[in-house]
């Protein structure tokens, strides 16, 4: 059964948190992509036991407030977490929430059961990157439609890339990335339009993670009719869960 809980940050806005599933069930929380965009992953539907947590982001879709920088992003991340009483939970981030994911796992390790970090474009802003993308854009089509039917504020979207382009320039960014200790598992799709490096690179320097690549997978597998989300994204924030105590 899915339903709403308003979230009071500790600033005083007020968050939009939807949640599904059994609360005695391992914990998701997804985070999804944008930035700006509506929670969209509330609409999936989940094929494994789970209490599924799927935030709006300040100033998006039923959330309050309004533009805000990335270290805001993960502080309210934790406010949901601390309202829902939870020491840990499973982190599946999509495409900017896969990156939002990442931030959050590196600067609260001890919370993250897992983080499934999926089709983000990774710690980069590489122009070769950026003209592979856009040079196929235009022939893409999404699985959840063309044009991806969601709605995403400007303001959030603008502020929240400016803030990620400064986290990645920081010069202590992959000394972090090289010590976070929470395990992370990368999966990229197989016929996405963005260029996959930074995603395999992302892997390769983290010291607990595994790059997976689902094959005749697009950008946005989740809307997509068959088992391929299930199988390669669901199945894994939930069952990698065993693996770890249950406290911090």
């Amino acid at each position: 059964m899915k339903h709403t809980v308003p979230v009071v940050a500790k600033d005083g806005v007020v968050l939009r948190v939807h949640l599904q599933g059994d609360p005695a069930g391992p914990a998701v929380v997804q985070l999804s992509g944008g930035p700006g965009y509506v929670a969209y992953l509330a609409d999936t539907e989940w094929c494994r036991p789970a209490f599924v947590i799927t935030p709006e982001a300040r100033g998006v879709g039923g959330s309050a407030g309004n533009a805000h920088d990335l270290a805001q992003a993960i502080a309210d991340l934790e406010d949901v977490r601390n309202h829902l009483a939870l020491d840990t939970w499973a982190v599946v981030g999509h495409s900017w929430g896969a990156d939002l994911g990442l931030f959050y796992a590196l600067a609260h390790p001890e919370r993250v059961r897992v983080l499934v970090h999926v089709c983000g474009r990774g710690v980069q802003n590489d122009r070769d990157w950026s003209a592979a993308y856009h040079a196929a854009k235009d022939n893409d089509v999404s699985p959840a439609g063309d044009p991806f039917p969601y709605p995403y504020s400007t303001e959030v979207h603008a502020a929240l890339l400016r803030s990620w382009r400064q986290w990645i320039k920081r010069p202590q960014l992959w000394r972090e990335i090289a010590g976070c200790s929470a395990r992370v598992i990368v999966v990229v799709a197989g016929d996405d339009i963005r260029p996959s490096w930074p995603n395999a690179q992302l892997a390769e320097a983290l010291p607990c993670a595994e790059f997976v690549v689902v094959p005749d997978a697009h950008h946005d597998f989740w809307a997509a009719p068959g088992q391929a989300w299930c199988e390669q994204v669901q199945r894994r924030a939930v069952e990698v869960q065993a693996d770890r105590p249950s406290g911090p």
